[in-house]
């Protein structure tokens, strides 16, 4: 079921491989040099794919449930989302999904609404406008240059850059390299 946003939520439990029709039992085939690893071990964890995990022995665990392969799909429709938007600003979607190694946002500037010039000292960010029209300021000079729908922006880490929004607003992806967690460093060289 599609949310009006156009969200597709992903499984909350897996369901098991297609085909699967129940738990298997993995044996252990025995040569002249002793226990060989049963057919599709993967690791030391003894990961068989569909049919569960293997222990030590090499017998199946029935409760343990593979995760299921990454899938592509579609999460959201972000032109309706810009067309009807739920607030005049704000962040309208945003890349949640667990494992990712990307984060995006779909972002609604308010007619006149305006982000500050700024650095980002780490990330590159790619940024396309879906909607609206607008300035970006590039530079320590804050120069501009015209945003309309469908530009595609590269705005490179330790880049000085600003955005305003048209009379319309303005509406834009942005995508890049997840950040990094939070990192707690010493003061000054205090220890």
């Amino acid at each position: 079921m599609t949310s009006p946003s156009g969200h597709e939520p992903g499984p909350t439990e897996p369901t098991g491989a297609t085909g699967a029709t129940g738990p298997t039992e993995a044996t252990e085939p025995t040569t002249a040099t002793g226990p060989t690893e049963p057919t599709g071990a993967t690791g030391p964890t003894g990961a068989t794919g569909p049919t569960g995990a293997t222990g030590p022995t090499g017998h199946t665990d029935p409760r343990v449930r593979p995760e299921p392969a990454p899938e592509p799909r579609v999460l959201c429709d972000a032109r309706a989302l810009a067309a009807d938007p739920p607030l005049p600003g704000g962040v309208l979607w945003k890349l949640a999904e667990a494992g990712r190694q990307l984060d995006a946002n779909l972002v609604r500037l308010a007619p006149g609404g305006r982000v500050a010039p700024h650095a980002e000292p780490d990330l590159d960010v790619l940024l396309f406008v879906v909607s609206g029209d607008g300035v970006l300021g590039a530079g320590a000079a804050d120069e501009p240059r015209r945003l309309t729908e469908g530009a595609t922006v590269w705005l490179p880490h330790g880049s000085t850059r600003s955005i305003a929004a048209g009379a319309d607003g303005l509406s834009y992806l942005t995508v890049h390299r997840r950040r990094p967690g939070m990192r707690i460093r010493p003061h000054g060289g205090a220890s």
